[in-house]
Order: C-alpha cells, then sequence, then structure tokens
C-alpha cells in the first residue's frame, strides 16, 4: 500500500470546500440584483404615470377653456360634449365637457341680466383598471353679463 504525505491528504478532501460560498454568492449578488432591476422599473413607471396625469390635467384645462369659449360667446350651453383630442402630447384623450347655466338678475334698479355657467371637464386616458389608465376632473364657473339699460 501506498502512503501519502500530509499534504495530499488535505488536497483529497478539500475539492469542493469553495464551491458552497461561491454559490452563495453567486446567489445573492444576482438577488441583489434583480432588486435594482425591480426598483428601477418601479420607478420608471411612477415618473411616466407622473407625466400622465400632467397630461390629463392639461386636457381637463383644455376642455373647461373650450366650455368657457362657447359659454361666452353666446352659443348654448350643451349638457354635454365629447372632445376627442388628436393632436401633440394630449394624443388619445378623451375629454367630456357638460355645462349647466342658471340665469340671475342682479342690480334690480336696472334690467341687468346675467347667466352663471358650471362647466366641467372630466379627461381620460386608457381602459379603467389597467396599469396606464389617467383620469383627471376640473371645474369651472363663469358669469357673463348682459347689461340692456
Amino acid at each position: 500500500m501506498k502512503r501519502r504525505t500530509v499534504e495530499q491528504r488535505a488536497s483529497v478532501g478539500s475539492g469542493g470546500f469553495a464551491l458552497v460560498p461561491a454559490l452563495f454568492l453567486l446567489v445573492v449578488l444576482g438577488a441583489l440584483g434583480l432588486a435594482a432591476i425591480r426598483v428601477g422599473a418601479g420607478q420608471q413607471q411612477a415618473v411616466t404615470l407622473g407625466l400622465m396625469q400632467a397630461r390629463a390635467l392639461a386636457a381637463a384645462s383644455s376642455g373647461i377653456e373650450w366650455g368657457a369659449y362657447l359659454a361666452t360667446n353666446g352659443t348654448q350651453c350643451a349638457s354635454s360634449t365629447t372632445l376627442n383630442l388628436t393632436e401633440g402630447a394630449l394624443n388619445g384623450f378623451t375629454v367630456i365637457v357638460t355645462c349647466s347655466v342658471t340665469p340671475f338678475t342682479y342690480n334690480s334698479t336696472t334690467s341687468n341680466n346675467a347667466s352663471s355657467y358650471v362647466i366641467k371637464s372630466t379627461a381620460t386616458y386608457g381602459t379603467y383598471g389597467q396599469p396606464g389608465y389617467v383620469k383627471r376632473v376640473v371645474t369651472g364657473t363663469f358669469i357673463s353679463t348682459n347689461a340692456t339699460g
């Protein structure tokens, strides 16, 4: 029988010892990499949603401007109008503008008539329940006076 030296015996039993820490290190680094990717994707999605919310607010504001233009230029205050925006950053937004008018008289000694217009604009993008869905509602009140005396 052949005798082995101490060095030969030590090298025979330690062949797989470095494999366990190496695998542990790979798993930990992989998990950290995955966490970093998820955080980055979440931040990207939050920024995109914030931008879409700002666009929805701009679309709703444009609906208020449209309703105010119609109301103050003698056009009938329609109960509901739908605008489908197709240009620029507001492409794809649907804006529903509702208007209600209330006539009233002020300064009863003269025949001054006025109308109060309440305009509500709702801008939406996407499908409700989906990740990219945004909605903004803006309300405005305008008074138009028609002095006749």
